[in-house]
């Protein structure tokens, strides 16, 4: 792609990294966000009561194994609503299909190159008090199989106000199943395998 159709391309999605001007404040306000994150994550696996972990890696758990907090990687994208999407069934890595919904797309450039993520509401989910406006990212990048969870990793958004979304894949987790062979996970399509290398997130479990 030349300098001049990049250059397009950033103008029309009017995309940038994040922290470019901001102030200290809002980066110390950003990375104990990411912070909390992790810790809530964390308790989530160490408590047999929330925690997908089978029981003989559940003694032996501490912590999960997290990429560096990388600024670089929270990303304001171009939201761009897709009215009209039909409903169709997710498929997962087992029987289940939940029935989801395409959204919108985020679109960004990151360091050059350009990337797009479907996003997608779950229809059961969204009729659910307090769920109206989650909605959902499952995605592959170029880490996946190697420093990330082969299968893909996840991010967890919220319907923005306006046309612009963040998109923090600091706050990326593995889907259940990477821990735990009865659980049945979404698979991201592949319009959301991203042709980047994403070190940030969780890290692939280490038996996997």
């Amino acid at each position: 792609m030349s300098n001049r159709n990049l250059s397009s391309i950033a103008t029309i999605f009017f995309v940038f990294i994040a922290f470019n001007g901001i102030t200290q404040t809002d980066s110390s306000v950003w990375l104990n966000d990411v912070l909390i994150f992790q810790s809530e994550l964390n308790k989530e696996f160490a408590d047999s009561a929330t925690s997908p972990l089978l029981p003989e890696d559940l003694k032996t758990f501490t912590h999960l194994d997290f990429f560096p907090t990388n600024a670089e990687f929270r990303i304001e994208a171009k939201f761009v609503r897709t009215p009209n999407e039909k409903p169709f069934k997710m498929i997962t890595s087992g029987t289940r299909r939940p029935e989801y919904v395409k959204y919108g797309e985020a679109r960004f450039i990151y360091k050059g190159k350009y990337g797009k993520l479907s996003i997608y509401q779950n229809i059961q989910l969204s009729q659910k008090e307090g769920y109206e406006d989650y909605l959902f990212i499952p995605f592959r990048d170029l880490t996946s199989g190697k420093e990330s969870y082969g299968a893909g990793r996840y991010l967890d958004l919220k319907i923005p106000q306006g046309d612009v979304i963040v998109i923090d894949f600091n706050k990326a987790y593995n889907p259940l199943c990477a821990y735990n062979h009865k659980y049945s996970c979404p698979i991201p399509p592949e319009e959301n395998h991203l042709q980047i290398a994403v070190y940030a997130g969780v890290k692939a479990p280490e038996n996997h």
